[in-house]
C-alpha cells in the first residue's frame, strides 16, 4: 500500500500545533511573523511551549505524535548570510535542539546562487539528531536539480519548494522533475508556497512526499500607532486545516 502523503502546517503558536494534531498532520513548522515576512525564527519560549503542547496530544495508529520543526531564519529577505548571522543561526539551532524539537528548517546560499555548502555543513552539525529541512531558498537557486543533489549529499532530510513559482500550484512541472530526481537521492520533496486545499489534488499528481501550508486567517485587532497599526494578527484556521487534511485523505486524530 503506498505511503500516505504527509501534511505539514506552518503555525505560530501552541494553539496552531493542537489544531494540526487534531486534523492528523504529521508535523508543524513553527515560525513567527509568517504573513509579514514569510517567517522568521520564533522565540525560545515559544519553541518550548509548542514542544510541550505537541507532547501532550494523544497519538494513534492513524495520527502519531505531532513533530515540531522550527524555522531558523534570522531576518526577512534573501538567504546569503553574514558570519554574524550564521553564528546567530547556529545558536538558534542549538537552542531548538535543547528544547526537544524534531527538526529545524533552514537554508543558506552563496552570492552566486548555489547552496552554501560550508555553512550548511555547520548548521547540520549543530542540528545533531534533529532532521534538517531546506526551505524555499531552493526556489531562488540557479540550478535546483543540482542543489537537490548537493543537499542530499549533505544529509538534508527534505526540501520545501513551490517549484520555483510564486505558488506551488503554478510550479507543477518543476515539482515533478524534483520528485523524479529525488527518487535516486533519498531526499523528500515537500510542496509549499501559497497552497490552498483546492491545490492539493494537482500537487499529489506530481508525486510529492508532503504538502505544506499555513491554513491561516487574520484576526482584526488594531494596535494603534505604537502597535503595528490595524494589521491585527494571524491564527491557524481549523476549517482550512481540516479541508487540507480531507484533500490528502488523512484520518483526523479527533
Amino acid at each position: 500500500m503506498p505511503q500516505r502523503v504527509a501534511l505539514e502546517l506552518a503555525v505560530q503558536d501552541p494553539a496552531g500545533a493542537v489544531i494540526a494534531a487534531d486534523v492528523g498532520a504529521r508535523r508543524v513548522e513553527l515560525c513567527s511573523a509568517l504573513g509579514a515576512t514569510g517567517g522568521i525564527t520564533p522565540s525560545a519560549a515559544l519553541v518550548e511551549a509548542v514542544v510541550e503542547a505537541a507532547a501532550v496530544v494523544p497519538s494513534s495508529d492513524a495520527a502519531p505524535i505531532l513533530e515540531v520543526h522550527v524555522l531558523v531564519r534570522p531576518r526577512p529577505g534573501g538567504f546569503v548570510y553574514s558570519p554574524a548571522e550564521i553564528d546567530l543561526m547556529l545558536r538558534e539551532v542549538t537552542l531548538a535542539g535543547d528544547a526537544g524539537v524534531d527538526g529545524v528548517v533552514l537554508g543558506a546560499l552563496t552570492r552566486s546562487g548555489t547552496v552554501d555548502e560550508a555553512r550548511m555543513r555547520d548548521l547540520i552539525a549543530a542540528a545533531d539528531d534533529a532532521e534538517v529541512t531546506f526551505h524555499r531558498a531552493l526556489d531562488v537557486v540557479a540550478d535546483p536539480l543540482a542543489a537537490l543533489d548537493t543537499l542530499a549529499e549533505l544529509g538534508v532530510a527534505r526540501v520545501l519548494t513551490s517549484g520555483g513559482a510564486a505558488r506551488a500550484g503554478a510550479g507543477l512541472d518543476r515539482l515533478a522533475a524534483l520528485v523524479e530526481r529525488s527518487a535516486e537521492l533519498g531526499i523528500e520533496i515537500m510542496a509549499g508556497g501559497g497552497v490552498t486545499p483546492a491545490d492539493i489534488p494537482a500537487l499529489l499528481g506530481t508525486g510529492v512526499d508532503a504538502v505544506h501550508l499555513s491554513a491561516k486567517r487574520s484576526v482584526a485587532d488594531a494596535g494603534g500607532p505604537g502597535g503595528g497599526g490595524d494589521a491585527g494578527y494571524e491564527v491557524t484556521d481549523p476549517e482550512l486545516a481540516r479541508a487540507a487534511a480531507v484533500a490528502l485523505g488523512l484520518p483526523a486524530a479527533t
